[in-house]
């Protein structure tokens, strides 16, 4: 090559490596573009069931506590206790499923789980309410399903308020109160929609799990077919063959971003005020660490169920430490360092952050810095554990 014969031999040397280099690893991702498309399980793993997924969880785990069954036990019988009834059945929380005629007739359908709350409604609500009394009325709730057990006695608590303000506005009486009329404004979610939070947080989740099931079978099972072996008889490195083998899901999971987001915001109508480039660099820095799990997770399995095993056991503690599904705010302080390691809890602050805040860099980049270490350390250990392997 007569342009080399004008340079340094050294620097000629370097080029042609840097060009083979790039050959052989343009050559192993066509390989692996090659093996997808004879497995018929990757494509719809990392397509198909990502969406349904989406969906099914989506309406699961965003849905808002809505037709709570209930009972009303009304041992007053006059036109005031069945007033309350109907404003009760009528919030648009509780449907009134049940009738008892005492409360002993209650424990039989909790025990059952036919109802979830009940409203008791003593004798002489009526006659002391005229004389200007304060009236107990009883709100039994189950606590066997906190969440509902919580956010029913909430609604209960305040559908009998609006009832009692609403009596004493009609009867020109003014609320005693301390002189504090507390007005709440709720930023970013005016209507409270479950799904608002918990879509944007299942991208993120549900990429994880795809990805990071796909990631930590790939060296194992060239490793299991003795593929491996063969594949560094040939002048490829180990780093070479690491970047060819995640390069091509790595555009396959940008992809599976694009898809799943879409779905989000279309089928949930889910609100999106943030910066387009910024999510996608969020993502695909959270989409890095994931596959670099996953090719570790693959180089410190010796089979494929072994990485099976490791992948389930990993998903556990990311699901419960990351935020998605129990505030961090809440857990114990001992646990709380645990969740820094956690890649899904950056991911999940940058999705729902942009999605429904309009957050700009100013206020992420520590996620970001965050997520860029945790990327860095899990690809480093990835390829030196890799080297270890393949020198046993």
């Amino acid at each position: 090559m007569p342009w080399c014969r004008s340079r340094s031999h050294r620097s000629c040397t370097r080029e042609r490596r840097c060009e083979m280099s790039l050959r052989r690893i343009g050559l192993l991702m066509w390989k692996e573009v090659l093996q997808m498309r004879r497995d018929s399980m990757i494509l719809p793993l990392l397509l198909i069931m990502p969406v349904l997924q989406l969906v099914m969880f989506g309406y699961v785990v965003g849905s808002d506590v809505r037709n709570i069954p209930a009972a009303v036990i009304d041992a007053d019988h006059t036109a005031t206790s069945r007033e309350i009834a109907a404003a009760f059945g009528n919030a648009g929380y509780f449907v009134i499923v049940e009738r008892p005629s005492s409360e002993a007739d209650l424990q039989p359908l909790m025990d059952g789980n036919r109802v979830q709350v009940a409203l008791l409604l003593p004798e002489g609500l009526e006659r002391d309410l005229a004389r200007g009394e304060q009236v107990p009325v009883g709100i039994v709730v189950d606590g066997a399903d906190s969440k509902t057990a919580s956010v029913a006695s909430g609604f209960a608590a305040q559908t009998l308020g609006d009832w009692s303000r609403e009596r004493l506005e009609a009867t020109g009486l003014a609320p005693q109160g301390a002189g504090i009329d507390a007005r709440v404004r709720v930023l970013f979610n005016p209507t409270l929609r479950a799904v608002n939070a918990m879509v944007p947080g299942l991208v993120a989740y549900i990429l994880m799990l795809t990805l990071t099931a796909i990631m930590s079978q790939a060296v194992v099972r060239e490793r299991e077919r003795g593929t491996l072996e063969q594949m560094f008889v040939t002048p490829i490195s180990r780093s070479e063959y690491l970047i060819g083998k995640v390069a091509p899901f790595v555009l396959l999971a940008v992809f599976q971003v694009i898809l799943v987001m879409f779905v989000a915001m279309w089928w949930f109508d889910v609100p999106f005020y943030g910066d387009i480039w910024l999510i996608a660099a969020g993502m695909l820095l959270f989409l890095l660490t994931v596959i670099g799990q996953g090719i570790f997770i693959s180089t410190v399995s010796r089979t494929r169920h072994q990485a099976q095993q490791a992948t389930m056991f990993m998903m556990i503690p990311t699901m419960v430490l990351s935020g998605f599904i129990f505030p961090i705010e809440s857990m114990p302080a001992n646990i709380v360092p645990l969740t820094y390691l956690i890649p899904l809890r950056y991911a999940l602050i940058i999705l729902r952050a942009n999605f429904m805040k309009g957050a700009d860099l100013a206020a992420l980049w520590p996620q970001f810095a965050a997520m860029t270490f945790i990327a860095v350390v899990i690809f480093v250990a990835a390829l030196t554990r890799f080297h270890k392997r393949l020198a046993d």
